[in-house]
């Protein structure tokens, strides 16, 4: 069963979330918090798998929300659901912590999909938003040249097979892509990834790209 924390400032938002998601077999809502403050503590009480976060929120906000809930070692994941005029405030959600982001006009079951992929440990990113994403994430790098990927200690312990799909998924290639593309079985990718993650220390897939990002295996176009 996984275990539900609604945060949004909009009761109704906060009633349609717990409707769809209690009409699941395998999900129940644990508690809803309508700013940040209250979501930090509920969290702290009951320790869901997944925070649903909303990012305009009175007083503490989604963005440093997550980044006191991660920073609580309270192993709990963020999916924040936001809208795509909160598209420059969505870099910060990568840095805070989160595992994931859908726009608000998703489709339930795309919804659904999203918090049972973030609660396996995966990241989730709406494909329409992923682009968006990452180019208001890597205006806000240093403009000038950082130390070479291969000068990063989280890039070192890498073999070249792993380093290659690393940069791969930093430009945004699913498991399938990446498989068909450089011949792989998807399995054997899997197992790449799940290598990269432990040797980088990143904890999911969205953490992933940013390291592309910092290690200038990827650049912005």
């Amino acid at each position: 069963m996984t275990t539900v924390l609604i945060a949004d400032d909009q009761p109704m938002q906060r009633f349609g979330s717990r409707m769809l998601l209690e009409s699941q077999d395998d999900m129940t809502v644990v508690g809803e918090a309508a700013n940040g403050n209250e979501a930090v503590g509920l969290v702290a009480r009951h320790r869901p798998d997944v925070v649903l976060m909303d990012i305009r929120m009175p007083g503490l906000d989604g963005i440093e929300a997550t980044r006191r809930i991660i920073a609580s070692g309270a192993g709990t994941r963020i999916l924040i659901v936001t809208t795509f005029d909160l598209d420059e405030y969505a870099y910060d959600g990568l840095r805070a912590g989160a595992s994931g982001f859908l726009v608000k006009d998703a489709l339930p079951e795309e919804l659904l999909a999203g918090i049972r992929a973030v609660a396996a440990g995966d990241a989730v990113v709406a494909p329409t938003l992923t682009r968006r994403l990452l180019d208001a994430y890597v205006h806000h790098l240093p403009a000038t040249p950082g130390a070479p990927a291969a000068a990063d200690p989280r890039i070192t312990a890498l073999t070249e097979r792993e380093r290659e799909i690393l940069t791969v998924i930093g430009q945004g290639w699913s498991n399938s892509e990446i498989a068909v593309r450089l011949h792989l079985a998807e399995s054997t990718v899997k197992t790449h990834v799940t290598r990269i993650l432990a040797k980088t220390g990143a904890r999911d897939r969205v953490q992933a790209v940013i390291l592309a990002y910092d290690t200038r295996l990827v650049t912005p176009m």
